[in-house]
């Protein structure tokens, strides 16, 4: 098996992403691999890292094709299982006129949901410098109890561990539940990637600097990346080291899915280069640019998994 980079376990999903209409007026729908652990891993594969997937998916065909795409893309998939009973589970979702997006579920249940403890390839995850893990993961039992294992698994092993609460309302049975499945998340998190509603919801602070300072007082975590879309990103370590970086706006953005992904696998690609440390403000700023760049790319394109930009396209554009 060997030792890997980046191990990430959670959802792997198809997503029907709107893509014109047709002759007799009905949208068309293109069916995009998805779901953001397998997109962060995506654009570590293409920055050169060594990456494996932790997840399940369902024996049909969108199964078989997602199995195909991580294949492609270069992502380890012996951790990845199939499930006979359960469906690949799929989201719909909808470009808004201002770009962002609105999600439908079919995953009541959907394979996803259905990774146990049983299927964990314990190695994948005791054989990494980072755990990468999000929330909807810890939506329903038997994958919340699989997910608190393999973080369990990564602290005993002395791997970093990386966060993503990814919040999707609609596949939460309360946001009480959410909240208390992300604060676990926060708890056992090196590095923690949030985006600005996120952490609006998460500490009802409007102020984001107010709301950092409240997750670092409660859960201590040593790095945490905010991404706030247009507006850029900023970086806080908890020795009080703080740094903001304008976005890099597209005038040809088709879509926002995937950024958010992008942006946070870039930075852990940071912490890959240059080790595990108590980061300046020189490396924070350019941990953040390399990242707003990417992610502002990504924006152009359909789609997130398939798509990532490579090292020399990023470096190229921050070049211009």
């Amino acid at each position: 098996m060997g030792f890997y980079d980046v191990t990430a376990l959670g959802e792997l999903l198809i997503d029907f992403t709107e893509n014109g209409v047709s002759a007799q007026g009905n949208p068309l729908l293109e069916a995009n691999p998805g779901g953001a652990p397998c997109n962060v891993l995506a654009m570590l594969c293409r920055l050169g890292a060594k990456t494996a997937f932790i997840g399940k998916i369902g024996k049909d065909m969108f199964g078989n094709q997602l199995e195909q795409a991580l294949t492609e893309t270069g992502i380890d998939t012996s951790g990845l299982k199939k499930d006979n009973q359960t469906h690949t589970t799929l989201a719909f979702v909808h470009t808004l006129a201002d770009g962002d997006r609105e999600f439908s579920f079919y995953r009541n249940p959907g394979a996803d949901r259905m990774l146990s403890i049983d299927d964990l390839e314990e190695d994948l995850i005791q054989n990494c410098t980072i755990f990468h893990y999000g929330s909807l993961s810890m939506t329903d039992e038997p994958c919340r109890s699989a997910t608190k294992k393999a973080v369990q698994l990564a602290e005993a092993a002395h791997v970093l561990r990386s966060f993503d609460p990814n919040l999707r309302e609609p596949l939460w049975h309360s946001l009480e539940s959410a909240r208390e499945q992300i604060s676990y998340g926060m708890r056992h998190c090196d590095i923690l990637k949030i985006s600005d509603n996120e952490i609006r919801w998460f500490t009802g602070c409007e102020d984001f600097d107010e709301g950092v300072l409240a997750l670092q007082k409660e859960y201590q975590i040593p790095l945490i990346l905010l991404s706030m879309g247009k507006d850029g990103s900023r970086a806080y370590t908890k020795n009080g080291c703080r740094t903001e970086q304008a976005a890099f706006i597209q005038e040809h953005t088709v879509e926002t899915t995937g950024a958010g992904d992008t942006f946070g696998a870039c930075a852990l690609h940071y912490v890959l280069s240059h080790g595990w440390h108590d980061y300046n403000e020189t490396e924070l700023k350019e941990m953040l640019t390399f990242a707003n760049a990417a992610a502002s790319i990504v924006t152009t394109r359909k789609g997130a998994l398939r798509v990532m930009p490579s090292k020399e396209e990023i470096e190229n554009f921050l070049n211009q």
